[in-house]
């Protein structure tokens, strides 16, 4: 059985936060935040709105898109590192709220990775045929857990959800090769008690290096070159990692998708609401081969290369 995206979804609040409005609340500047990131603003949910509304309104926007109902899903996955509360899970929020009263539902934490982490479980399932349709949602409210006063971490964030339903599609399309990966030891580099706290040198030294191991990885399990890929979905952390990425790929700038200018880093989001972008663009197109990657505290790292298309 075949496991790929048969429908995809997206939710951004409305309120934009730009590196100007940032200006007046903290000691940076839109030129130093645009050229050490590539952000020049990002979204930011308000006080009412928790991850799981977030979450419900692009599993809605999925769904639709997949032609399937909630009845129809077999388990949800949410990959959230900020969840409403520690429990219930987001996932058993938005089943409720869905009505996908057949569905298994859990929460699953891998940061930034999460949305990679979800879509290879996704998949897993799809492929053995245990479960038919699989709901995966990556969403954070990255704004109720960020300190204001430290402008190395607040000027990075945004909020957003993004969702795909995973299933059966035709022969050659789909899942294709995946990777996924940790070292406990980077914990300390990246981690939250009350806020993000985070080491930027020794964070961008490994997502670097990863980021680019790990696409050359499912290309070489996939028995697949670098001239292979038409399309590269990065996590959008940073748009110098990103490039980095692109250019081990030796991948021309047109075919890598940037949206961190727009959004910033809306970590298990980012992925998926870039997919959304770029499918709005026109820049991915039935049959071509993607690659997206991502990395995120833990430290994990995932990457998947997949054929696009039902």
């Amino acid at each position: 059985m075949n496991a790929g995206i048969i429908g995809i979804g997206r939710y951004l609040p409305e309120k934009i936060l730009t590196n100007h409005d940032l200006e007046k609340m903290m000691d940076t500047s839109d030129e130093w935040i645009r050229t050490r990131t590539g952000i020049e603003e990002r979204r930011i949910a308000d006080e009412k709105i928790n991850t799981s509304d977030m979450a419900y309104e692009a599993a809605v926007k999925a769904l639709e898109d997949a032609n399937i109902t909630a009845e129809d899903l077999d388990l949800i996955l949410v990959a959230t590192v900020t969840p409403d509360r520690p429990f219930p899970s987001v996932a058993c929020i938005i089943q409720e709220r869905l009505g996908a009263r057949k569905a298994a539902a859990m929460d699953i934490s891998a940061a930034c990775s999460g949305f990679m982490y979800g879509i290879i479980t996704a998949g897993q399932f799809v492929q053995s045929g245990s479960y038919k349709n699989v709901l995966v949602v990556g969403a954070e409210k990255l704004s109720k857990i960020m300190d204001w006063k430290d402008r190395n971490t607040a000027v990075l964030f945004g909020d957003g959800a993004g969702a795909v339903v995973i299933g059966p599609v035709s022969e050659g399309k789909g899942i294709i090769s995946f990777e996924l990966g940790a070292d406990g030891s980077g914990g300390k580099y990246l981690y939250q008690d009350e806020y993000i706290s985070m080491n930027g040198r020794e964070v961008f030294k490994f997502a670097v290096r990863q980021m680019g191991e790990s696409c050359i990885n499912v290309l070489e399990k996939a028995g697949l070159s670098k001239s292979d890929v038409d399309f590269l979905i990065p996590h959008q952390a940073n748009v110098r990692i990103m490039e980095a990425a692109r250019e081990r790929l030796e991948l021309p700038i047109e075919k890598m998708s940037k949206t961190i200018h727009k959004y910033g880093n809306t970590s298990a989001a980012s992925i998926p609401i870039s997919i959304v972008e770029e499918l709005k663009a026109g820049k991915i197109k039935d049959g071509d081969l993607i690659v997206m990657v991502g990395f995120g505290g833990g430290l994990t790292w995932g990457a998947i290369a997949l054929r696009w298309g039902r």
